[in-house]
This record gives C-alpha cells, sequence and structure tokens, in this order.
C-alpha cells in the first residue's frame, strides 16, 4: 500500500467505561447514539478484557501489545517507565505516520510522549508525580480559571457528585475533542495520521455538564445487583472485605445520583466524538480512517457491593471494543463477534489494517479473520490481595490467594455473575480444567501458592502481618480517597 493511501486511524480511549454500558448492546438506560451508528458501521467485540484491570497497566498493554508478565506491571506501579518494547506511535511512525495524542496517557515520567510526534495531557492532577501543570491545567490558567480544575470538591476516587462548575468549553471533555481536531486540521495530507483522543471520562470526580444530568432526570437509573455469593460481609472473598468497606458509605439514593452522573458523562463523550467524525467527513477523510473506540476498563458501579476496577467481575474486567474499518475493507459490519478478545489485540489489529508489519514482540492477535484464542488470563495485585482469572468461551474462574478461594461463573447464562459454581458437584469438571490452567500460568511470587500442582494460597487470619503475611488497610479514608484540593497558583 502506498504510504499515500494508508488509511488514517482515530483511536479513542475512555476511562473506568464498562464493555456493557452502550445501549445497542443491550443496556437498558445509558445513551449511546454514536457507539450505537459505530456498531452499526463496523464491529463490536462483545467478550473484550482488559487482563489487568487499572488504568497503568490496561495502557502498557495497549501500547505495546504484551501482557503483563511482559511489560512488567501488575500492580499499577505509578513511576514505572514504559518497557523496552516498541509502542503503537512508533511503530506507526516507521511506517510514515503522523503521531498525535490528546488526553489521558498515564505514563511515566509524564512527559514521555512514548513514541507520538506530539502529546497535549490532562494527567488529573497527578502533581505528586513529578508534573506540576499538564497542558489541560495551562489552557484553565491561560484563561483566567488558574487552579480551579478541582473546585468542584468531587474526588477522583469518589462516586460523590455535583454538576461542572465552570462553563461547559472548559469542560475536560470538550478540551479533548477540540485540541484532537487542531491537530487534525493541521495535518500533512501527504501522510496519513494516527490520532489518539484519551478521555478521562467517566473516572470519577463525576462532575458531569447540568445539561447532560438533566437527560437522566426523568429516567429511572438501573440499581446495582448482588450475587448471592455476596450478600454476606464475612463470607466474601478476603481481598474483597477491604473494598466493600470503603464502599459501604453510600446510600441507595447516593449510588442512583452516582449512576446518573456516570452516565451522563458517558452520553457527554458519546455527543462530542460526534464532532470529531463530523470533522472527518468534512475534510473528506472519513471513509479511509479507521475508528476504534475502547477502554481501559470498567467501573463496578455498586455491582455486588463494590466500586471502581482493579477485580475480575464483568463490570470492572469487560471493556467496550468497537472497531469501524476504512470503508474499502470487505468486513462484515454491523455485527457483535463473540469471539475472546484482548487490550493487546488492538496493536496488531491496527498494524494488519494498515498493512504495517507486526513485530514478534506482539503478544496480541488479530482480531480479523477468524478468531484462534481459547483461554485469557488475568492478574492483578500481589501477596493477600491478589486475584487471578481465566476465561474461556462459556465460563470464568476467579482465584483470590487469600483463603484460596476460587469462584468460577457461567458468563454465558449468567453474564452478572449471580451464582458461583465452585462448589456445585456438576461442574468439577471445568472447575478443575481452569484450575490447571491458571496454575501453569502462575510465575513470581505466585509460585507460593501452589503445593504439590495444587493451590493452597495464602492462610487468612485476623492478623495476617503476625501470621508472616501482608496485611491490608482497614478501610480508613482519612484523604478522601485522595482527594485534589484547591490549587493556589
Amino acid at each position: 500500500m502506498n504510504i499515500n493511501t494508508k488509511p488514517n486511524v482515530l483511536f479513542i480511549n475512555v476511562d473506568h467505561w464498562s464493555g456493557r454500558l452502550i445501549s445497542a448492546l443491550g443496556h437498558p438506560t445509558i445513551l449511546t447514539p454514536t457507539l450505537n451508528e459505530l456498531i452499526n458501521n463496523g464491529t463490536a467485540y462483545t467478550n473484550a478484557y482488559c487482563t489487568t484491570p487499572s488504568c497503568i497497566p490496561a495502557r502498557r498493554e495497549i501500547m505495546t501489545g504484551t501482557f503483563s508478565p511482559t511489560h512488567g506491571d501488575r500492580v499499577f506501579d505509578e513511576r514505572l517507565p514504559m518497557p523496552n518494547l516498541p509502542t503503537m506511535p512508533e511503530l506507526f511512525s516507521q511506517a510514515g505516520y503522523q503521531t498525535f495524542s490528546v488526553g489521558k496517557l498515564h505514563v511515566y515520567p509524564q512527559r514521555d510522549r512514548i513514541g507520538f510526534d506530539d502529546a497535549l495531557l490532562n494527567e488529573e492532577g497527578r502533581h505528586h508525580l513529578g508534573i506540576m501543570k499538564d497542558d489541560y491545567e495551562m489552557f484553565l490558567a491561560e484563561n483566567g480559571f488558574a487552579g480551579q480544575e478541582y473546585a468542584h470538591g468531587q474526588g477522583n476516587n469518589d462516586y460523590t457528585t455535583r454538576a461542572w462548575h465552570l462553563p461547559e468549553y472548559y469542560h475536560h471533555t470538550n478540551w479533548t475533542v477540540r485540541e484532537m481536531s487542531k491537530y487534525i486540521v493541521r495535518r500533512n495530507p501527504d501522510k496519513p495520521s494516527l490520532w489518539h483522543m484519551s478521555f478521562t471520562a467517566p473516572h470519577p470526580p463525576l462532575v458531569p455538564l447540568p445539561e447532560y444530568l438533566d437527560l437522566y432526570r426523568d429516567i429511572e437509573i438501573d440499581m446495582p445487583y448482588t450475587g448471592e455469593w455476596a450478600t454476606n460481609q464475612n463470607q466474601i472473598p478476603f481481598a474483597l472485605r477491604n473494598r466493600r468497606l470503603n464502599s459501604n458509605s453510600y446510600n441507595d439514593k447516593e449510588i442512583e445520583l452516582a449512576r446518573k452522573a456516570f452516565y451522563a458523562m458517558c452520553t457527554h463523550v458519546d455527543h462530542q466524538i460526534r464532532l470529531i467524525i463530523g470533522l472527518l467527513r468534512e475534510e473528506n477523510i472519513l471513509d479511509n480512517t479507521i475508528l476504534l473506540f475502547t477502554s481501559d476498563h470498567g467501573d463496578m458501579l455498586g455491582n455486588h457491593g463494590q466500586f471502581m476496577k482493579d477485580i475480575f467481575y464483568e463490570d470492572s474486567s469487560k471493556i467496550p471494543l468497537i472497531l469501524v474499518p476504512q470503508a474499502n475493507i470487505n468486513l462484515a459490519i454491523g455485527r457483535n463477534d463473540n469471539r475472546l478478545a484482548t487490550q493487546a489485540d488492538i496493536l496488531p489489529t491496527l498494524l494488519e489494517l494498515c498493512e504495517i508489519k507486526v513485530p514478534k514482540t506482539i503478544e496480541g492477535e488479530s482480531l480479523i479473520g477468524d478468531p484462534k484464542r481459547k483461554i485469557i488470563y488475568g492478574e492483578h495485585w500481589e501477596g493477600a490481595m491478589a486475584s487471578r482469572m481465566i476465561r474461556n468461551s462459556q465460563y470464568k474462574l476467579i482465584y483470590y490467594s487469600a483463603g484460596n478461594v476460587r469462584q468460577l461463573f457461567d458468563i454465558t447464562n449468567d453474564p452478572n455473575e449471580m451464582t458461583d459454581l465452585s462448589q456445585s458437584r456438576h461442574h468439577t469438571e471445568v472447575l478443575d480444567e481452569l484450575t490447571k490452567e491458571l496454575i501453569v500460568r502462575l510465575y513470581g511470587g505466585d509460585l507460593e501458592w501452589i503445593h504439590q500442582d495444587k493451590l493452597q494460597g495464602i492462610k487468612v487470619t485476623n492478623d495476617l502481618q503476625a501470621n508472616g503475611f501482608v496485611n491490608i488497610p482497614t478501610g480508613n479514608k482519612r484523604g478522601l480517597g485522595g482527594q485534589r484540593g484547591l490549587r493556589l497558583n
């Protein structure tokens, strides 16, 4: 393919957006008209997963096409540099592409462009990692709102909510689209482009525009569900108990408001994506542009008594993945593809569509053609907080090292994971099969969980520290989950 005819790529990434939060895929409440149309013109991969469901390791997987044992992070290491592996922007640059990123990169050092020609950052106030003003903060300062990005008083890890406090023009979602639009307009028309548009929404703080809150004002919001296995605080897996303590502070009304605000932020992003698509159309390059929409991970939003991410239930680990190829590609459109997919598959898929050689370092599989993957392995945290996942075409095994707990869910027939089948005599064979698949994938400190080819995990006592094990926090949120303060500059 001649460099002048290679397709552009618009890679849209969001944060905390679960794979089921799309109305075209059956969600009863959320409004996503743009994503629905993308699915009508492309493919929705309905069994796509984040194998290490938190921001930093997920983005390392996306950008390198490798899994956590290779890219090096399964514990959300904020100060870990990118691995010495070719990245998405580097591979596209080597193939003659212009490469630009706007929004959240979440790498270290924060100004590492990881191969992009240029990157405008919104790092959500992470000043403790060295950058004292990202590009979004500088934009606010230049327009008379210096230090006001967190004046709404809501936190990045809390589910309290209020409406956005500044004019709409200054909302970070609008800023991301506006700055991406400038890169598109200012591109060299003789070279193809890779555009990485990375929204921080709907990651808390939950501060949607009031107009988007109004959209959900009279809609009856679906409320959290809780599986029978999660109804007793003292019987749920040990690693979940501290998370549950941090979730118990929200009453039903607060949870309803949080879900409305969360959905409102999603719809705001959905509508803003329309402006980019409209710009591509008016620039006469839409038909020769690949569109890909995905998220770094999901959010539990109160389901099973849990919030946020970093666990392997569907709402945390399943991600949206929508691919709209360039117009001249002979692929089925308007369909759902239920193959097992991962974030590592995004890079080889885009490379194949752009006829760029896929390097041997990449561990993901292209999503073009027949499905090949039989198993997905996932891992997050180490020691007493560790959990691991094995997912095949029908079942999911979730393993917790603390207490040596296995959970088994029939995702095909029980997508909300309401019933744990690990004690079912009818499912002994599949439980044993998935356990073997798990054991052969364990490495490092995880090997201490195995004795004579059997899982033994970590013994749970009332005082882990006294028994030589790692203790966990007590659920105290004195710092309000990392609440940012006023920026007095």
